[in-house]
């Protein structure tokens, strides 16, 4: 009697050592409620001093949501309309209700991106950013997703020649690095957003533990 006490309590140890987090039926419950099908992503509300990084990083956006299973407004056409009611900064509907937004776009969610920081440093060679993804519910205002990324993009160059690496580094930043890290940062924060119906995961990820609401990562 006493060994199997023991091995009970044993065993209860164990179970509770393998829990390593909430899971995601619990930490987005309102968009497993919800199940919205289609998203609306505004352009960025950049906080940062990189003037061009809305334009840099709004439309990487897109894809990512897409692979996640659901239906993504093309960012140009959703971008015209905005303009047409000269409603283009998103900062306008972040505090505010969007639900006539649901109404005018036919969409189910919301999503703002904030760029809180958008930077590259020459002498090491890195582009860093931090953004913030909320997705918001058309129907009821509330959050439905809300994570934040922090990664840097690292690329190691050497060649022998120091003047060479330095300039090799310094065009591949202004060509490549900074659309790459935005992109990069939207697939690690958005990987933890639950499956829409579009792909097959859809009802079956709610078992899944969830990431942390703030993440760093290095590439």
């Amino acid at each position: 009697m006493r060994i199997l006490l023991i091995l009970g309590v044993v065993a209860v140890i164990m179970s509770g050592c393998g829990a390593t987090g909430p899971l995601k039926s619990e930490t987005y419950k309102s968009l497993y409620d919800e199940k919205p099908l289609s998203i609306l992503a505004l352009p960025p509300i950049n906080k940062s001093t990189k003037v061009e990084a809305k334009e840099l990083f709004y439309s990487s956006v897109v894809v990512p949501l897409a692979e996640k299973g659901y239906y993504v407004m093309p960012p140009l056409l959703a971008m015209e309309i905005l303009k047409e009611e000269s409603a283009y900064d998103s900062e306008m509907f972040f505090d505010r209700s969007i639900k006539k937004m649901g109404e005018v776009f036919g969409v189910d969610a919301v999503l703002f991106t904030v760029i809180h920081e958008w930077g590259k440093t020459t002498l090491l060679n890195q582009v860093h950013v931090k953004i913030e993804y909320i997705l918001k519910s058309t129907k009821t205002d509330a959050v439905l997703f809300d994570r934040v990324g922090d990664v840097t993009l690292k690329q190691n160059m050497n060649s022998g020649n120091a003047l060479a690496d330095l300039i090799g580094g310094m065009l591949a930043t202004a060509l490549t690095k900074e659309i790459v890290v935005g992109e990069k940062c939207n697939y690690y924060t958005l990987d933890d957003l639950p499956a829409g119906r579009y792909n097959s995961l859809f009802g079956k990820d709610g078992n899944t533990v969830s990431g942390p609401k703030e993440f760093e990562k290095t590439l």
